[in-house]
C-alpha cells in the first residue's frame, strides 16, 4: 500500500456517510494538495464500480477528457488484480496530459480499493510533442456498502509547461478539486449501471 493510500485512509471512513464529504491537505514536495471525495449512493454495487475502473481499455467514450487509455502488457503486472497502462487526458484550453501507472486492487480500512501511482522512468521517457507529462499521480477510488469515494493527488512536470499553464494546472486544480472529485464519482457509478 502506497504512503498515498495510506494517508487517505487516515482521512477517510467508510460508514457514516450522509453526505458528500470532501478533504483536502498538503504534503511537503508536492505542488498540489492531496484530496478525497466520498459520496453516499444507496444500492451501488461496489463490485461493478471497481470493475469498470479496471477496465483501463475501454476508458476512451465512457470516462470524461480521456483521449487515449490502453494496457501496457507488462509480465509484473497482469490484470485483473494489477494493471499497468498509458493513458493521456484533454483538460480544455490547456492541453493534454499524459503518464504511464500502474494499478492495483487492495482491500484496506473497511474500502474495496483500486489505487494507482505513476511510472516514473517510463512517463519521463513519452514525448513532449504528444502531450504535456506528469510529475506525479497517485490516486485511488474507494468502495464500500452504499458509498463511492476517488482520492487524488496530481502535477505536472514543472519543465513541460509555461508558468500559466503551470498555475491552472495546480493553484487552479485546487479550487475545483471538489467539484471535479465528485463528477468522476458520479460518472463512474453511471458507467458501472450500463451493460
Amino acid at each position: 500500500m502506497s504512503e498515498f493510500v495510506k494517508r487517505v485512509l487516515e482521512r477517510a471512513r467508510p460508514t457514516g456517510i450522509r453526505e458528500y464529504q470532501f478533504q483536502s491537505w498538503p504534503v511537503p514536495g508536492k505542488a498540489t494538495s492531496e484530496a478525497v471525495g466520498l459520496l453516499p449512493i444507496p444500492g451501488v454495487d461496489g463490485k461493478k464500480v471497481l470493475e469498470r475502473v479496471m477496465d483501463v481499455g475501454r476508458y476512451v467514450g465512457n470516462v470524461d477528457h480521456v483521449v487515449e487509455s490502453r494496457v501496457v502488457q507488462d509480465a509484473h503486472h497482469k490484470p485483473p488484480e494489477v494493471v499497468r497502462f498509458y493513458q493521456r487526458i484533454k483538460i480544455p484550453i490547456i492541453g493534454e496530459i499524459q503518464h504511464e501507472l500502474v494499478m492495483r486492487r487492495l482491500q484496506q480500512g473497511g474500502f474495496d480499493i483500486a489505487a494507482w501511482e505513476l511510472l516514473a522512468k517510463e512517463t519521463e521517457a513519452l514525448s513532449t510533442k504528444v502531450g504535456i507529462r506528469s510529475g506525479y499521480s497517485d490516486g485511488a477510488w474507494l468502495v464500500a456498502d452504499g458509498v463511492v469515494g476517488y482520492a487524488l493527488s496530481s502535477a505536472p512536470r514543472r519543465e513541460d509547461v509555461g508558468l500559466l499553464k503551470w498555475k491552472a494546472l495546480t493553484a487552479g486544480a485546487e479550487v475545483a478539486a471538489s467539484k471535479m472529485i465528485r463528477e468522476n464519482i458520479e460518472a463512474m457509478v453511471r458507467w458501472s449501471k450500463r451493460p
